[in-house]
């Protein structure tokens, strides 16, 4: 048996792509084509956007950009042929720019898994959040403007360690044991160190184990922190949506007052170019 492989389990346990796209085109509201995934991991994003244009009978495109050539390798091997020319993977430092896909333009750029966190000093968010308004202003104007889409998590347990375990179903017998570990953090810096296990299973028996299979180093950024970098980025502004269960052709709902992040929350950031 050849198993699953740490980045299949990411995608079965932790990913919801059906969601993100339909979330994505609901917060644009207008007719987006182009669209960029940065840290993209698996690119499973990339890759369902462009099934869903092709489910609509319209030619969308996607790049996906990560550092890691072994996510590059996954997504690029994930790719269907016939949508190859659509569907372009790009290895480089997103915080650093780079010289692929640099300056082209796109109607969404999306950054999951906490990605955002990935800048840990001010100046390098701006950097970034000024590389996006580009790339955007870059894209079809005549779509209304583009949109910055990124997910973090905040409230009152924060900077709480702590553990959560899930189960979900693999491909075929498999049954895969999910734990997500809050292993370190520090107020003073917003940094956390967090990390991701996996445990597969088939008739109970235990057939693969991948301790601390992703290890992630973030900085947790604020919402009064965030929206004073994407202004001073050149952003009109931003929204944050903690549902984004949008059905395809349903307007999303953002969050109105304080009450909905009293608590502990996860939720998506909407930053729009004009």
């Amino acid at each position: 048996m050849d198993g699953l492989s740490a980045l299949a389990c990411y995608e079965l346990c932790v990913q919801s792509p059906r969601h993100v796209v339909s979330f994505l085109c609901a917060v644009h509201g207008n007719e987006p084509r182009v669209l960029r995934e940065d840290f993209c991991g698996t690119g499973a994003v990339a890759r369902r956007w462009i099934d869903e244009g092709a489910r609509r009978g319209e030619v969308w495109q996607a790049t996906g950009v990560d550092l890691d050539a072994a996510c590059i390798d996954h997504a690029r091997l994930g790719t269907p042929a016939e949508h190859a020319e659509r569907l372009r993977w790009v290895k480089s430092d997103c915080l650093r720019g780079g010289a692929a896909a640099k300056d082209e333009g796109c109607d969404v750029i999306f950054v999951g898994n906490f990605s955002i966190g990935y800048a840990h000093e001010r100046a390098d968010l701006v950097a970034y959040l000024r590389a996006c308004h580009r790339r955007l202003a870059l894209g079809n104007a005549g779509f209304g403007g583009g949109v910055l889409v990124f997910d973090l998590y905040g409230g009152p347990n924060a900077f709480a360690l702590g553990t959560l375990e899930r189960t979900h179903p693999g491909r075929g017998k498999e049954v895969i044991k999910y734990v997500w570990r809050h292993e370190e953090a520090d107020p003073r810096s917003g940094l956390v160190t967090n990390s991701i296990s996996l445990r597969v299973l088939i008739d109970g028996d235990v057939v693969q184990e991948m301790p601390r299979a992703f290890v992630y180093r973030w900085r947790l950024w604020s919402l009064p922190e965030l929206g004073d970098a994407l202004r001073e980025s050149g952003f009109a502004g931003f929204e944050v949506y903690t549902d984004i269960n949008v059905a395809p052709g349903q307007a999303a709902r953002a969050v109105e007052g304080p009450d909905a992040l009293r608590g502990d929350w996860v939720a998506c950031v909407v930053a729009r170019e004009k």
